[in-house]
């Protein structure tokens, strides 16, 4: 079973509706739910898939920075969620203060419980509660094709964050436009198919330019997270090691076919 086919299941029960067509406090309800539910074993599990996730989203934040020469002194995780992220980048040392702002108050309140993490605020999703430069790293991973204007997010983010880390899933392919897989992709709030071109347009409309960049097939863990059966583990595995070796002989041609996960590293541009 698919990632997107179990959370699309999770939100389902509680709303048909797709995010695209919600606005103000109703999208706000509908990420509230998604943080929610009744059963402890699914919330237990769900902990644990964003978790796994957190650790190559934080992979990717050491290793852009690093080839940047960025060694913040404070983090702001935007869109932090139940706070995974921060914590896994807490684990490895990196980022210094740590901050996390955040629409649905169901997350806040989870990521609120990590001692790792300064501070988490409630987030309107438009005006960051901060100055002008306040931090030296802004964090947007998973966000941006969650929104309904990207570039002034990301312009936000970088008014209050010296350098930017954005990361997406380049979900403009193949595999991705098939009609059960747009259908599971609305179902967890995407509101854009986006592809690495497309990605850096929003970034080069929000007035910073790409430093560093890097995509990711996933990892093998990830594959086989939601594989309960030995079968449906060999499948995983066969899946991983298919798009991993594609990936690495042509990471576009990889692009075209399957989803991959896309971050760079955002600066301002020189000429603005």
């Amino acid at each position: 079973m698919s990632t997107a086919t179990v959370l699309q299941r999770q939100i389902h029960h509680r709303t048909n509706t797709p995010p695209a067509s919600l606005e103000g406090s109703e999208l706000v309800g509908f990420y509230e739910r998604s943080y929610t539910t009744a059963q402890p074993a699914d919330a237990e599990r769900y902990a644990r898939w964003r978790a796994l996730g957190a650790v190559a989203k934080a992979d990717h934040v050491v290793a852009l920075c690093a080839r940047a020469g960025i060694a913040p002194a404070s983090t702001l995780d935007v869109g932090c969620g139940d706070g995974a992220l921060l914590a896994e980048l807490h684990r490895k040392g990196f980022g210094g203060r740590l901050r996390g702002v955040e629409i649905a108050s169901a997350a806040v309140a989870i990521a609120r419980e990590r001692t790792a993490i300064e501070a988490v605020a409630l987030f309107d999703g438009a005006t960051l509660p901060f100055a002008d430069g306040a931090h030296d790293l802004g964090v947007l991973s998973h966000v941006l094709e969650h929104v309904v204007a990207p570039e002034a997010l990301l312009a936000e983010v970088a008014r209050a964050c010296r350098a930017v880390v954005v990361e997406v899933p380049l979900e403009a392919n193949l595999s991705a436009g098939r009609a059960p897989k747009r259908r599971g992709a609305a179902a967890v709030g995407h509101l854009r198919r986006l592809d690495r071109r497309a990605t850096r347009l929003i970034v080069e409309r929000a007035g910073l330019a790409v430093a560093g960049e890097l995509t990711d097939a996933l990892s093998l863990n990830v594959q086989r997270f939601f594989a309960q059966t030995r079968r449906e583990r060999a499948l995983a595995g066969a899946k991983w090691a298919a798009r991993a070796g594609l990936h690495r002989a042509s990471p576009s041609l990889a692009r075209r076919l399957f989803t991959v996960h896309y971050a760079c590293l955002c600066i301002p541009r020189r000429d603005g």
